[in-house]
């Protein structure tokens, strides 16, 4: 199948642009939609309850603090990553400050399916600018790096630390968590095939993956599978096609 998106760097750069801006803008819909959401948005959510911040800011600064782990881990960020911590955030603040609270359960779910498409577009559209992997699936694939864990115990194990803590603060867990995490792997892989005529985020592009070398060593068994997780999605494995932040 033809690419539908130029290679170039000038096309790759507006592809990541718009990745960003598009995840930032369907967090948004999740979080109005009040049905549930991924790990580290819950987390997220969950901190705007004990601070005076808005979602998107408390998502900046969440990222900016999880790159300081970064520097033991020794992980380079790239223009990806420093933009995902910028754009992500304040899209989704555009985004919640026009959009209204559905008060019927019709409009929440059309949010909510709006939310998890949108997202996996965003994520398949960011994937293959290969610009940088995202604050979050850095601090992850460095633990791997650096540890010889496998991806599945350290990125498990950050997602059910976030989620918790952000259920405790009062951040949203339901349905839409659930259907997220089933979900939004097929549907990235549909759209990288549909975007780059390739169902892995290499052949997209042409090349291997850029700062996750660890990832393209694991077979089906070392992948995860399921909710990312996100809020850091920019990076996949052949195998795990969720958005990476």
């Amino acid at each position: 199948m033809a690419r539908l998106i130029p290679t170039s760097t000038g096309g790759r750069f507006a592809r990541l642009l718009v990745g960003l801006w598009l995840y930032g803008a369907t967090m948004g819909f999740l979080v109005e939609a009040g049905l549930g959401l991924d790990p580290w948005d819950v987390f997220h959510e969950g901190v705007t309850q004990i601070v005076p911040l808005s979602f998107g800011q408390v998502v900046i600064l969440t990222g900016a603090v999880v790159m300081l782990a970064w520097i033991p881990l020794r992980q380079r960020p790239g223009i990806g990553t420093l933009l995902n911590v910028l754009l992500i955030g304040v899209a989704a603040d555009v985004t919640l400050a026009w959009l209204p609270t559905p008060d019927r359960l019709g409009v929440q779910i059309s949010f909510l399916t709006i939310g998890i498409v949108g997202n996996a577009l965003a994520g398949a559209l960011y994937i293959g600018a290969d610009f940088g992997t995202g604050p979050r699936d850095g601090l992850w694939s460095g633990i791997v790096r650096r540890t010889g864990l496998s991806i599945r115990v350290v990125r498990t194990s950050l997602e059910v630390t976030v989620l918790a803590v952000g259920f405790a603060l009062g951040g949203t867990v339901g349905v839409g968590t659930v259907l997220y995490a089933v979900l939004i792997g097929p549907l990235v892989q549909a759209f990288l095939v549909l975007l780059d005529g390739s169902g892995s985020a290499s052949a997209a592009r042409g090349d291997d993956e850029a700062g996750v070398g660890v990832d393209q060593q694991l077979d089906g068994d070392e992948a995860l599978v399921g909710q990312p997780l996100l809020a850091d999605r920019v990076d996949l494995t052949v195998d795990d096609r969720r958005p990476v932040r």
